[in-house]
């Protein structure tokens, strides 16, 4: 028998939220004035969190819901906010019963954008029903649609992914040198992952390569230190000479190269001279 919330004159009900962050970070909160376990994880203490009133339809719009705080918590700062750690993160709010722990979700979402002024933050939540405004007919393309070593590609990631240390960072290029050998054009479209450091648990797009090495997509405004451990992992141009002669995969190559473009309609018979 499901419970009945906010039936009785008074009950001891608090909110809750939990926010899976895309570096694998975990966090947990409620509105209680005491640290609250259950479903295996501990909800910390956070009054100075509140999330705004919930709107839930039966329809397809996309519910809307809006969280906001101050950064008074250890487990929330503001450098991790600036260096999006938070963006693209799921969410779970709901209400549970600090005394029996029974608990209701009233809202699965994912952080979009977080703004921060005068110490405090407010994040914008998109619904899970916001994917059923995506198209899922893909479009066709020249070149390869699917991610590299993601679903479609089906190569290992483990397979094309290595441990290296930097060696240096050369901040004015905004290119990191690692130690041993690193065959840069093979990572050049690729992923460099910071497993410690200042950046620990960001990743980064490697958009070019060369004599000064990997360049990122984003500025590196922390000093980087020599020896700090990366993850790298190789990139893929997309076409279909590569995923055939440097992957052997064309069979689940994600594209059309020999599909005839719009301007075939456009064409039209020339008389011969």
């Amino acid at each position: 028998m499901s419970r009945t919330w906010f039936s009785q004159p008074l009950e001891c009900v608090a909110t809750f939220w939990r926010v899976a962050r895309r570096d694998g970070v975990t966090l947990g909160f409620t509105t209680h004035d005491a640290d609250l376990w259950f479903d295996g994880m501990l909800h910390r203490s956070a009054p100075g969190m509140v999330p705004s009133a919930i709107r839930r339809s039966a329809d397809f719009e996309p519910d809307s819901a809006e969280v906001q705080g101050a950064l008074s918590h250890d487990s929330i700062d503001a450098s991790d906010l600036a260096l999006g750690r938070y963006d693209g993160a799921a969410v779970q709010i709901g209400v549970v019963d600090w005394e029996t722990r029974e608990r209701l979700v009233l809202y699965r979402g994912t952080i979009g954008t977080v703004a921060e002024e005068a110490g405090a933050f407010t994040a914008s939540l998109q619904s899970r029903k916001a994917e059923l405004w995506r198209d899922p007919v893909p479009r066709t393309s020249p070149s390869c649609r699917a991610e590299f070593c993601g679903p479609g590609c089906s190569l290992s990631p483990a397979r094309f992914s290595r441990a290296a240390r930097v060696e240096a960072f050369d901040t004015t290029a905004n290119a990191v040198q690692l130690a041993g050998q690193v065959v840069g054009a093979d990572h050049a479209g690729g992923s460099l992952r910071w497993l410690d450091g200042p950046l620990a648990g960001t990743r980064a797009r490697i958009v070019a390569a060369g004599a000064g090495g990997l360049v990122l997509d984003a500025p590196v405004d922390h000093a980087i230190a020599r020896g700090t451990a990366v993850l790298l992992r190789e990139g893929c141009d997309r076409t279909l000479e590569t995923c055939a002669g440097r992957f052997a995969n064309a069979v689940n190559f994600q594209g059309e190269p020999f599909l005839p473009g719009n301007d075939l309609v456009t064409r039209y018979p020339v008389p011969a001279q």
